[in-house]
Formats: C-alpha cells, sequence, structure tokens
C-alpha cells in the first residue's frame, strides 16, 4: 500500500490539481483547521486476487475533495483536474505493474465540517476509483 500512495503523490507532483489545491492533499484525513480547498484520499477496500501465475491487488481508493467557496466553479474545476490525472492514467508503482485505474462513481455535496470558528457548510466531491495492481 505504501507504494501505491508513494504513485499517488508522485503524480500529484506539478500538476493543475496540486496547483488547483496547493498541494494539499492528504492521506487517511486533514490536519485540523487545513486551510481549504483540499483532498483527502483513503483506502475503502483492498483484496488479494491470484490465478496459476500471477498476484493480483484490488484496492478501491477514494478521493474526497473540500472547498468553501461561495460557488462550486472551484470545486467542480478540482474535480476536472482530478479526473484528467487520475481517469484511467498510469502510474509508477513500485514492485508492482498498474493493470488499470478507473473511476467507479463521483457524489457532489454539502457537509458541515467543524472549526474553532465553529460549523461551516462545505462543497464536498467524494470519487471512487477502482485499482488493479500486478505484483511483480
Amino acid at each position: 500500500m505504501k507504494n501505491l500512495t508513494t504513485a499517488i503523490y508522485s503524480k500529484l507532483s506539478g500538476s493543475n490539481l496540486s496547483t488547483a489545491i496547493g498541494s494539499r492533499m492528504y492521506k487517511g484525513r486533514a490536519p485540523h483547521e487545513a486551510t481549504y480547498p483540499y483532498v483527502v484520499f483513503f483506502v475503502v477496500t483492498n483484496s488479494p486476487e491470484k490465478t496459476f501465475s500471477e498476484d493480483y491487488e484490488n484496492t478501491v481508493l477514494q478521493f474526497s475533495i473540500f472547498s468553501t467557496a461561495s460557488g462550486t466553479t472551484e470545486i467542480e474545476n478540482i474535480y476536472t483536474y482530478l479526473k484528467a490525472l487520475y481517469d484511467e492514467c498510469s502510474l509508477s508503482i513500485t514492485g508492482a505493474t498498474l493493470v488499470w485505474m478507473k473511476r467507479n462513481y463521483a457524489a457532489f455535496i454539502t457537509e458541515e465540517h467543524t472549526t474553532t470558528a465553529g460549523t461551516i457548510q462545505v462543497w464536498a466531491y467524494h470519487v471512487e476509483y477502482s485499482i488493479k495492481e500486478n505484483l511483480d
């Protein structure tokens, strides 16, 4: 899993997505009082698959985008950059070969986040990907 995380961050580096979120992408959870906009990604599920001659890892990964902008333009642009970067992308994963990275779905909602200043409304996009790796 560590090698997949490294590949996700490597792909982000220098991209339009990185610029749009100020390089604020976090694994698992964002730090307390993180500056918006930002992205959090985490593993939803991970399962092995074995054939007679090959070993695979099947991972479901979720990216969650958060924005406090008054309108939806910022978060919609970030979502567009996320799709452009990760949909059917190639990743260099140490010890594995990427078979595919496919977007399963995206959900656009508003959420309440609690800050030291109180509760605020944020835009949220939750985007799920299926990743299949052939272990070398």
